[in-house]
């Protein structure tokens, strides 16, 4: 049996956690991943830098967050697995943590048991489901199971936000989730933007556009409204890369990166 069975794949559709995927040099994509990635690539070559370096602030803001104490992660927009996954820098420091990953690839939700691994005082959790339904997305049993609302979450939204227009209501969508969570939970946020490269990645957007993926990138004063009510940890809204560079992190610069990154908590 083979591990898509039963899966509506869309395979001739790119999608965007599997152009990441290949991206960061995954084998989890398809020839039209392959080819819109391609597309992409052509005109901003340094995409494969920026999906590492956007990858390495998910470690880095992840263990950061562990180690303040929090211990309840919800991570929409997963993506494809690569180890190590959120859950397992996480539960690397804590060891109790609970972790729920969420996203609408029914790819995804084909690996999800990869996910699920963690270790045994920690629990993780797959729903499958898209941040533009929020309703649906926390008040779903594999959520419910996992989590307590009543206590601090640290909810990732990382290089999601791009794909939610302002059309769709991207402010209005965060802000319902930001209202659910307790105090002393974090906004773990990276986001597309055109300060530093306006060209390339107009081109980009329209080319993930042609592809059937709206996409918007944002402004530092667009994304930091993302934020608004809730307090951004040092060194607040910077380029992804310099968020708490580790030692061991290869330097980046902004326009390589081409993405803002940010972590607030609500006090």
């Amino acid at each position: 049996m083979s591990l898509y069975d039963g899966v509506d794949l869309r395979l001739n559709v790119p999608h965007s956690a599997r152009m990441y995927d290949y991206f960061l040099g995954g084998f989890t994509n398809f020839a039209a991943d392959r080819e819109a990635a391609g597309h992409a690539l052509a005109v901003a070559p340094w995409l494969r830098t920026a999906a590492r370096a956007n990858r390495s602030f998910m470690h880095r803001s992840t263990r950061a967050l562990a180690e303040a104490g929090i211990e309840q992660f919800l991570d929409i927009g997963t993506g494809i697995p690569t180890s190590p996954n959120l859950h397992e820098i996480a539960q690397g420091v804590q060891p109790r943590a609970r972790v729920v990953y969420a996203d609408n690839d029914p790819i995804v939700l084909s690996h999800a048991q990869a996910l699920l691994t963690g270790t045994p005082e920690g629990r993780t959790a797959y729903v499958e489901a898209d941040v533009t339904d929020p309703e649906r997305l926390l008040s779903s049993a594999g959520l419910l199971e996992t989590i307590d609302l009543a206590r601090p979450v640290a909810l990732s939204l990382n290089a999601l936000l791009h794909f939610v227009p302002d059309a769709q209501g991207a402010y209005g969508i965060v802000e319902h989730y930001k209202s659910v969570l307790a105090p002393g939970s974090a906004l773990v946020l990276t986001h597309v933007t055109p300060d530093f490269a306006p060209e390339d990645v107009a081109r980009v957007t329209g080319i993930y556009e042609s592809a059937g993926t709206p996409a918007q990138a944002r402004t530092l004063e667009e994304f930091t409204r993302f934020f608004d009510g809730w307090t951004l940890l040092p060194p607040g809204v910077v380029p992804c890369p310099d968020w708490r560079p580790a030692p061991e992190d290869r330097p980046v610069t902004a326009a390589e990166a081409a993405v803002y990154a940010g972590v607030a908590l609500a006090l």
